[in-house]
């Protein structure tokens, strides 16, 4: 049997457009995937991140500031007498002394002998002067019955006042003697803790030399060096808490904040008064003054996050992407960060999945929800038709 091409022609054009289905439907499948994928990478870049509004509280603020620790009062202690030995020593470095305690006693004898000379002068002087006392009254009483000239009574007059004068003159002469030697015994002129001495015995004194130093009743300081920016707020009154790396700290109060500021380094000095502490002068401590409650721009600390070595948050934008902002953190408090400059006050910075965003990424808000059990799986049931082929209807044969 033979067959013609014309036979051919019905069965050609029937393939063609079997073919011309196929290829339609699998472009529609494979504009389907695309628009699968997109979505399913649109999804992908968007990350759910759970934000906080900035919000204006008032916090307790601090002021942080450091510096020596100082004396409130050091009182130097010299010699006022010179050219004498010390002989004994009385008081070491650390001792606490009370006023008028002696500290050094220098050898004296030679004051003792001139002091029992001038002794010895003034009762002298009192005999002459009760001597011419006697005569004037005499003389007086003769001028008076006229047996005595007026030159013979100014003459008992002159030597009963030069007697006066001599007697005088003689105490004078007592006082200063036991005046240096009261100063042979060097004593404390104020009760302190003794912080330097610089006298040993057998040391011939000169006058003005300084033997000791005393910080006046104990009274420890803390010169601590506040900025200028912050210098405003610290008042006299103010708690502080004062913190050393060596020795124990303590509590203190603001006594003075001086009415100047360094003008190389933009410092002002608060001196705060110490109690309680185990520091010494000369140490160096940092301390927190409190001053008060202030106004400021809060943000929880998980919202701070490092880029580059560098603080800040990200800040959510009107078109739901993300930017990193710097920002200052100042105090915190109670799971909250104060932000002393980059925020404003209603921006939404990203708490939950800072950590995990970059410039400009794409976010949803996610609601707080509260933990709930894990799901469990669902069954099927029972009558439930099993699944066909793909494409093919329910309940139709499978091919």
């Amino acid at each position: 049997m033979s067959i013609s091409l014309r036979d051919f022609r019905p069965l050609t054009a029937m393939t063609v457009a079997a073919v011309m289905t196929a290829l339609a439907a699998c472009g529609g499948h494979d504009a389907a995937d695309d628009a699968e994928k997109k979505a399913a990478a649109e999804a992908a870049s968007t990350q759910a991140v759970g934000v906080q509004t900035v919000s204006l509280r008032n916090l307790p603020r601090t002021v942080t500031a450091s510096g020596t620790v100082s004396a409130w009062e050091e009182v130097p202690v010299g010699a006022e007498a010179g050219g004498l030995t010390a002989t004994a020593v009385y008081a070491d470095e650390g001792a606490y002394v009370r006023q008028g305690q002696p500290l050094v006693q220098m050898n004296d004898a030679l004051l003792r002998a001139q002091l029992s000379q001038q002794q010895a002068a003034v009762q002298t002087a009192q005999a002459n002067a009760a001597r011419d006392d006697a005569a004037l009254g005499r003389a007086q009483e003769l001028r008076d019955r006229g047996f005595l000239s007026q030159a013979g009574l100014d003459t008992a007059l002159a030597n009963q006042r030069a007697s006066q004068a001599n007697l005088s003159a003689a105490r004078a002469g007592l006082s200063e003697t036991r005046t240096r030697l009261s100063q042979a015994t060097v004593r404390a002129p104020v009760s302190g803790l003794v912080t330097r001495r610089s006298v040993t015995r057998g040391q011939i004194i000169s006058p003005g030399t300084e033997l000791f130093r005393i910080v006046r009743d104990g009274r420890l300081e803390l010169d601590a060096q506040v900025p200028e920016t912050e210098l405003a707020l610290v008042r006299p009154g103010q708690s502080a808490t004062v913190v050393s790396d060596r020795e124990t700290g303590g509590v203190g109060t603001v006594r003075i904040v001086t009415p100047e500021v360094d003008p190389q380094s933009r410092l002002g000095v608060a001196r705060i008064s110490l109690t309680g502490t185990r520091l010494k002068p000369g140490m160096f401590a940092r301390a927190q003054i409190a001053v008060g409650d202030l106004p400021a721009l809060v943000v929880p600390s998980e919202a701070i996050v490092y880029r580059e070595g560098k603080p800040g948050v990200y800040v959510v934008n009107s078109n739901s992407t993300v930017r990193f902002t710097p920002v200052q953190p100042g105090l915190r408090e109670g799971g909250l960060v104060a932000i002393n400059s980059g925020l404003t006050s209603g921006q939404r910075v990203v708490v939950q999945g800072a950590g995990f965003l970059g410039e400009g990424d794409r976010v949803s808000v996610a609601a707080p929800r509260a933990a709930r059990p894990a799901a469990v799986p669902q069954q099927a049931p029972a009558n439930t038709p099993a699944p066909t082929a793909a494409g093919a209807p329910a309940g139709a044969p499978a091919r």
